[in-house]
């Protein structure tokens, strides 16, 4: 497995915000987690990702995780390629860091491909659609060389073409063989796009279903929760 959390349990200022979550994503795989807000979606993946360190519980991840946020936190003034280039930071050294090396550009260039924007990729990255930012975060992520994507809702500040494309394009990367956990809000793109779809509800899991199988009543009832 690229992610596998068992027995994940989190709280803050003694609120139990996790129970026990259960969850796993193979290679290949486009996981969508549905739930209201408060459910504990973002937590599990911030958790995942090491933002947020559990109390108790075990998480795996294999092969490097990126995360892509609904923020999008692009450097607006700063050209997209240039965006996308920062995601190799990690790997390099401090000098290289100012102009990315022509091995990083390369990289980023074909990244860029990869979301179907290597035609911007010398415009400012504030120029573009808040959708088109979005696939620049995520070829940045795929710039870190990661296996895993992690996106906690990166499609809830966009129109629905915009996120149409964007988790169209998270679905095309777990059939390259990426691992996608996606939390979303939106049920209707989660059953066209995801292999599975897991909903959450007041901190555990309520179901795991196959988005082909996933029962309607089963989703509705995630939002009819009174907190």
């Amino acid at each position: 497995m690229s992610i596998e959390i068992r027995g994940l349990r989190k709280s803050f200022t003694g609120k139990q915000v996790l129970t026990g979550v259960d969850l796993t994503v193979a290679p290949g795989e486009f996981v969508a987690v549905l739930g209201a807000n408060g459910s504990g979606k973002s937590t599990v993946l911030r958790c995942a990702v090491g933002l947020q360190q559990p109390d108790s519980g075990t998480v795996e991840v294999n092969g490097g995780a990126a995360m892509v946020f609904q923020q999008i936190h692009l450097v607006s003034r700063r050209t997209v390629l240039d965006n996308v280039c920062s995601g190799a930071l990690g790997r390099l050294k401090l000098r290289q860091s100012v102009f990315f090396p022509r091995p990083v550009r390369e990289e980023a260039m074909e990244c860029l491909a990869r979301v179907g924007l290597a035609d911007r990729a010398s415009e400012r990255a504030g120029k573009l659609s808040g959708g088109q930012q979005q696939r620049v975060a995520i070829a940045r992520a795929l710039c870190q060389r990661a296996k895993v994507i992690l996106a906690d809702e990166p499609v809830s500040a966009l129109d629905p073409s915009a996120a149409e494309q964007v988790v169209s394009l998270l679905a095309s990367l777990a059939d390259e063989g990426l691992a996608v956990l996606a939390v979303l809000h939106q049920p209707e793109l989660a059953k066209r796009f995801a292999h599975r779809i897991v909903g959450m509800s007041n901190g555990k899991v309520a179901f795991t279903s196959t988005a082909t199988t996933v029962d309607p009543n089963a989703v509705n009832s995630l939002y009819e929760v009174v907190r």
